[in-house]
């Protein structure tokens, strides 16, 4: 049976959590942490020469090989820490990238 990871955009996360973190962002003291960046001014996510998926699938994307293989330790949930535009750009990931939508999914109760 296929489970997705849940993504959570803000809170506390817990120590067995792995958290996706906008650079700028204050890291948090606990959990494995993948970074992403935004695109360059001037540019628009997943612009060809920025990155082809985007900067935040290409994150989700590292994550999840990370603890596929190894390199992450076992995580169940995902939080992210970003702005504004980098939790929208983190929801589009989520919503329009084939990969990323098959590999990890919105909490449902991820409202603020």
């Amino acid at each position: 049976m296929h489970m997705q990871i849940p993504v959570l955009c803000g809170g506390s996360p817990a120590a067995t959590d792995a958290i996706l973190l906008e650079e700028g962002q204050n890291p948090p003291k606990q959990g494995y942490i993948a970074r992403f960046a935004l695109a360059k001014p001037g540019h628009f996510p997943g612009c060809f020469c920025c990155a082809p998926r985007g900067p935040a699938a290409a994150a989700l994307g590292q994550l999840f090989r990370d603890r596929a293989t190894g390199k992450a330790p076992y995580f169940n949930r995902l939080v992210v820490l970003a702005s504004p535009a980098g939790e929208a750009a983190v929801r589009a990931a989520l919503a329009e990238d084939v990969l990323t939508r098959a590999r990890f999914k919105l909490k449902l109760d991820d409202v603020r």
